[in-house]
């Protein structure tokens, strides 16, 4: 492991965190100035054979991917191969059915389509084909004016703007990822694990059944709208996270169809250094051009999300400080996970940052083990 003298105070939190029995096993990793000044890991990777998580441990990290999905959009935006700005039609022609013929590439990254849910339950023999679930969400309406309003599109998001780039490419995500991202940079990051590195991935602990709930008392109280619709499983919430199911699979998330099918918005496998030097390499304008990611990153959505009941915000992607992306820093960007993981980077502080681990906090995005390390980074600086 790896401390630099300066951010004494993060190694301080992280080891207190394992040693109260906080996280079962969790890795940190931060860039500054591009430069690696802290890569944390330790505890269990697996509570039931008792393996330890190592250097080289990864983790499935959830909606992390969807900020990697977005880069991936972006690239082809940049080689003049998509119009943001443009209709999804464009490159997807069925997709103008239903009324859809308007909605945009830009909709779709700010969660402003109105395609919250994949209607129609998805089967389980389904779950590794990108392009028949994207299908399913082509044949529907949408549940409000695209452009008008905007609520997370926790699993459609991913589907939707992957068909847009396989459309376009011919290639899948993760395809694009291993060629241009992870394998040039030599990052631990897998958007669709091959079996060695499934092998080694860290297993999930499920958190309590209520996913929806404040993250471990990050914000005072839960709204009562967002109370209510936790508890109804008919609920826009339940069924925008809840189709595909991953809980239809034994271990859920820790099964090998969840963990190879690489679903573009919830199927990246990375190490916490894997995660941070992604948001490295992107704001370091080796991914984009800096004038691209300044754009992107520029909030077009701020306010109540149609889906979650709170306050959120989002770039092209990426989400903006909000209730559901607490930073220490207005200008930081990137995007959390169920359960607790984040990906961030901060152009003017110069940061970049991954946070993995395996013992799910009971919240839809963020959780109070991770902010309080990203705290103890800035107050480092």
């Amino acid at each position: 492991m790896h401390c630099d003298p300066r951010f004494s105070r993060v190694r301080e939190v992280f080891e207190r965190q394992l040693a109260d029995g906080a996280e079962l096993g969790a890795a940190f990793a931060v860039h500054l100035d591009g430069e690696l000044v802290v890569d944390l890991w330790g505890g269990v990777a697996d509570r039931h054979t008792g393996r330890p998580w190592e250097h080289d441990t990864p983790a499935f990290a959830y909606s992390c991917t969807k900020a990697i999905t977005a880069t991936v959009l972006l690239q082809l935006a940049e080689r003049g191969l998509v119009d943001v700005r443009g209709a999804v039609a464009e490159a997807w022609p069925e997709f103008a059915a239903r009324g859809k013929g308007a909605i945009t590439v830009e909709h779709l990254l700010t969660h402003q389509g109105g395609l919250p849910v994949v209607e129609e339950p998805v089967p389980v023999e389904e779950f590794g084909d990108l392009a028949a679930i994207a299908a399913r969400l082509a044949g529907q309406t949408p549940l409000w004016e695209p452009g008008s309003a905007h609520g997370y599109h926790a699993l459609s998001y991913g589907f939707l703007v992957g068909e847009v780039i396989r459309r376009v490419t011919g290639k899948s995500v993760g395809e694009l990822v291993s060629a241009e991202i992870a394998g040039p940079l030599g990052l631990e990051l897998w958007v669709g694990a091959p079996d060695p590195v499934i092998a080694r991935t860290a297993r999930l602990k499920a958190g309590e059944r209520s996913q929806t709930a404040a993250a471990e008392g990050q914000m005072d109280a839960v709204p009562a709208e967002m109370a209510k619709a936790a508890l109804d499983p008919h609920s826009l919430m339940n069924r925008a996270l809840g189709n595909p199911g991953m809980h239809r699979l034994k271990g859920g998330a820790n099964h090998p169809v969840i963990l190879r099918a690489g679903w573009p918005a919830a199927g990246v496998v990375t190490t916490a250094r894997g995660l941070a030097g992604f948001y490295r390499s992107l704001i370091a304008g080796d991914l984009l051009r800096p004038e691209t990611l300044r754009d992107a990153v520029r909030p077009r959505v701020d306010g109540p999300d149609r889906v979650l009941f709170l306050d959120t915000s989002f770039g092209l992607g990426y989400m903006r400080p909000s209730m559901t992306f607490p930073m220490p820093s207005e200008t930081a960007f990137g995007h959390s996970g169920l359960g607790g993981s984040l990906g961030i980077g901060d152009p003017e502080r110069g940061l970049a940052i991954g946070y993995v681990m395996n013992k799910m906090a009971n919240a839809v995005s963020g959780n109070l083990r991770g902010l309080r390390l990203v705290q103890a980074v800035y107050d480092s600086l």
